[in-house]
């Protein structure tokens, strides 16, 4: 008889910092080690030490590269961690880049504060091995993995653990299907507990039909401005799936061919990975390459690699689409253009993704006149004050989460014996919780952050 418990590091009452520690007997597992991100105080957590002893934990197993996922894996090896790391093969390829690019906002942010180093990012890279989908993995005697697909991004993916006769899933984030680019969300079969995100846990998307209209209309409505519209988009995922709209848009004359910039280093390189992962996107767009349409290229596409190309991007005169990390216009090139285009009447700014209390694009989403933009080289008192005069748009359906219907219709086909809901805000995440025990008569839990729980 196993002694099995789950303690909640991370992720509890916030949307990232994912940090969850299953214990097996003597065995400790880690689910994801992921950043805080957002307000300013959450940030600064980052850098206190773990409340447990890293060199203690033998397992850390990762559900995708975002960085609430992982952004904390190499402090957690610099501190001593030395067990294995365990994750899909896409997850790994696309952590490289992602830590990188963490590393160099880490030190542009705080330059004063070390969470980790270079050699620490090497050191992780030679802990973690690539696992493939549906491939029974033995974490050890009696203790299995087996990855599904969560349909989020590439390489997400739901972690199915069963230790003698308990299975627990991990659901990290899921996707919400149906994605433009990604397969259906798998389900897992014969679960007895579920640790599932809860982002969107209280409130529905608009229409999947409806995102791409509204999407094509935002676009028609600024490029008859004849202003620059300017797209937030986290590098993963979203920009692609952007690129793959836009591009049928252009391509089928529903929008002019207008000069569309991709200004963001990270998505040049995911994007590269995403290319190189083709046979993972769903039927109907591997149809599409099969018949010759490169989905990431179109007329009057450029890709901006150089801080330099960026700036040249606002001399450009008329109407022009620009998409820049980051996502939530937390640093990144994107802050540059939010700076120069906010003031401007003729430019439009969509919002496309998730924006966490205390980010400059939930200030800009929140309807606020007047932002102060922590810009690259343009700081008066070390941000700058901008006023906001662009048209704003916000896309719901666009979002790479479920919604609290398709939540609650996961753990509905799911049938656990009890769920833990996390990664989401407060609000978000208790109204999840009493659905699950309402709609669908299941224990629902919304954990304490630190206590332990058995699962018996």
């Amino acid at each position: 008889m196993n002694n099995i418990k789950l303690i909640f590091y991370g992720g509890v009452g916030s949307t990232t910092g994912a940090n969850i520690m299953l214990k097996v007997n003597q065995k400790k597992i880690l689910v994801d080690c992921g950043l805080l991100q957002g307000a300013k105080f959450a940030e600064e957590k980052n850098f206190t030490p773990f409340k447990y002893n890293p060199a203690e934990v033998d397992l850390l197993l990762v559900t995708h590269s975002h960085m609430d996922h992982i952004g904390k894996i190499p402090k957690l090896v610099r501190d001593g961690f030395k067990g294995k790391i365990i994750s899909t093969e896409q997850t790994l390829e696309l952590a490289h880049p992602m830590l990188q690019d963490a590393l160099k906002v880490l030190k542009a942010k705080h330059p004063d504060k070390i969470l980790f180093e270079e050699g620490d990012i090497q050191k992780t890279f030679s802990l973690w091995e690539g696992k493939k989908y549906g491939e029974k993995i033995e974490l050890f005697s009696g203790c299995f993995l087996e990855m599904q697909n969560a349909g989020h991004i590439l390489g997400s993916a739901i972690l199915n653990i069963s230790c003698s006769d308990k299975k627990i899933a991990f659901t990290g984030d899921l996707g919400n299907s149906p994605s433009p680019l990604l397969p259906d969300t798998q389900v897992p079969k014969d679960v007895d507990y579920i640790v599932m995100e809860s982002v969107y846990g209280d409130r529905n998307h608009e229409d999947k039909k409806e995102r791409r209209e509204k999407l094509k209309q935002a676009l028609l409505e600024g490029i008859k401005k004849d202003g620059a519209i300017v797209i937030p988009a986290f590098s993963i995922e979203r920009t692609q799936v952007l690129l793959y709209e836009i591009n049928n848009m252009i391509e089928d004359k529903e929008i002019k061919a207008v000069p569309v910039f991709l200004d963001s280093p990270l998505a040049l390189k995911v994007t590269d990975i995403y290319k190189k992962h083709m046979d993972d996107f769903k039927k109907s767009v591997k149809e599409e390459i099969k018949a010759g349409d490169d989905i990431f290229d179109f007329p009057n596409f450029t890709m901006i690699r150089t801080a330099e190309e960026s700036r040249e991007i606002e001399k450009i005169k008329g109407a022009k689409i620009i998409l820049a990390g980051s996502g939530m216009s937390e640093g990144g090139r994107i802050v540059n253009h939010e700076a120069h285009y906010l003031p401007d009447p003729k430019a439009t700014i969509i919002m496309v993704g998730y924006q966490s209390v205390g980010s400059l694009g939930r200030a800009i989403l929140d309807g606020k006149k007047q932002v102060f933009i922590d810009t690259d080289g343009n700081k008066k008192n070390g941000k700058e004050k901008v006023k906001v005069r662009a048209t704003i748009k916000n896309i719901t359906g666009y979002s790479s989460h479920k919604d609290s219907e398709h939540l609650l219709e996961f753990v509905e086909k799911t049938a656990p014996q009890k769920v833990f809901v996390i990664m989401g805000e407060p609000k978000a995440s208790l109204f999840l919780t009493q659905r699950i025990r309402d709609y669908l008569d299941i224990e629902a839990i919304y954990p304490e952050e630190g206590k332990g729980y058995e699962l018996i």
